[in-house]
């Protein structure tokens, strides 16, 4: 492993010589990092990185090398071979000739044949095409492979064919303070602006109190309200599953806009609207917001952003019971619809390429819903975006 750590070093541009990694081995020798692998990080940056420019690369390698290692023996010894390895053993892989030759069961069939499995199905299993289990080709189960299945106990997306999702999951809260990059959006949003004079009158009036001591001939201070962006923002954010590749570029929106408007509310949804949204997505089965709140609450002059990919089931927007987190009355198309026919200003931000926005179904579904109001989530697309919300 320490061999490895060495090489891939190396490989990531990080100068290091044999020298320093003799050192690092003698170090180790003498037993100066501990038994804690906290220490040996430490030890190891100190004899190996000579520029402080090549820190965040020797980060990111110590971290991909010695991810789940706790103590530095686990680092020289021999080990077994890691039971996140094995579990991958478990996981379907086919080729397209294979894949194309599975047949989609279709929304009202899937949901009536695995009510069907759960009441046969006495145990576990793997490998097959018709139980609920693991890395086979059945539309239940985890780590396989079917055109359109329910996935049960998987920790993430692999192939992006799930219809439906039985697993509780946690989001995280985008982080508004993020600024690599947001200086530059932020710069974007500035078109984004109507300014007017409301409030409080404290902003001294100095052309104002000119014109009025000379009519006067006297001393007469005049104030008037100071002059800010009257224009509102509303921001929906998609969270989890596919948009977690995006959470950097969605933070530093999410933190430019914030810090850019007065008017500024969030709200977090993932894949697609529906009748509850949140404001802290570890609260988010307890504190939700129920969308028509949303709606009555903030008047229809308000701007209103999406950002999302826009990569679901196409269930998701066009069938009731279509979310995979909760039995949705109704289908997320029928709410989006109610946010436009709200407010009449809407655009939606999209992180992924606009050259790959032909790859799913769902994406053409929005687009047509948004009358093609969706933008790229570039400089450029943002530009369109606050031309299109200003007309």
């Amino acid at each position: 492993m320490l061999l490895s750590f060495f090489t891939e070093l190396r490989a990531a541009k990080v100068p290091v010589s044999l020298r320093e990694y003799l050192t690092l081995l003698e170090a180790l020798d003498r037993d100066l990092a501990d038994q804690r692998v906290e220490d040996f990080y430490y030890l190891a940056r100190t004899a190996l990185v000579k520029d402080e420019r090549n820190l965040d690369k020797f980060d990111r390698v110590f971290g991909r090398v010695f991810k789940g290692v706790v103590t530095v023996g686990e680092a020289v010894e021999p080990q077994a071979i890691p039971e996140e390895w094995l579990r991958k053993l478990a996981e379907k892989y086919l080729t397209e000739e294979e894949r194309a030759q599975l047949q989609a069961l279709g929304w009202d069939k899937l949901f009536e044949t695995l009510k069907q499995r759960l009441a046969e199905q006495k145990e576990r299993h793997q490998g097959g095409s018709k139980w609920i289990g693991t890395g086979g080709t059945s539309p239940f189960g985890a780590y396989g492979y079917n055109p359109e299945g329910i996935r049960i106990g998987q920790d993430g997306n692999r192939n992006f064919r799930a219809v439906k999702v039985w697993d509780q999951r946690t989001f995280k809260d985008l982080d508004d303070s993020a600024e690599l990059g947001a200086r530059t959006i932020r710069l974007a949003l500035r078109r984004l602006r109507r300014f007017a004079r409301t409030g409080a009158a404290d902003e001294l009036d100095l052309d104002g109190t000119i014109r009025e001591t000379a009519r006067h001939g006297m001393l007469d201070l005049r104030l008037r309200p100071e002059r800010r962006n009257a224009v509102k923002v509303l921001l929906f954010l998609d969270v989890g599953g596919s948009m977690d590749w995006h959470v950097e570029l969605a933070e530093q929106l999410f933190s430019a806009a914030r810090s850019e408007f007065k008017h500024f509310e969030h709200f977090y949804f993932h894949n697609c609207l529906y009748e509850t949204v949140w404001k802290e997505n570890r609260r988010r089965h307890t504190e939700g917001t129920p969308l028509l709140d949303v709606i009555r609450t903030y008047p229809s002059d308000y701007r209103v952003v999406f950002v999302g990919d826009a990569a679901m089931s196409p269930y998701e927007i066009a069938m009731a019971g279509g979310s995979v987190e909760h039995w949705n009355e109704e289908a997320g198309q029928v709410w989006l619809n109610r946010v436009l026919d709200h407010f009449p200003k809407v655009a939606w931000l999209n992180p992924v390429p606009q050259a790959q926005w032909g790859y799913t179904q769902s994406n053409a579904m929005i687009r047509q819903i948004f009358s093609g109001r969706m933008y790229p989530l570039t400089l450029e697309g943002i530009d369109q975006a606050t031309r299109a919300l200003l007309r």
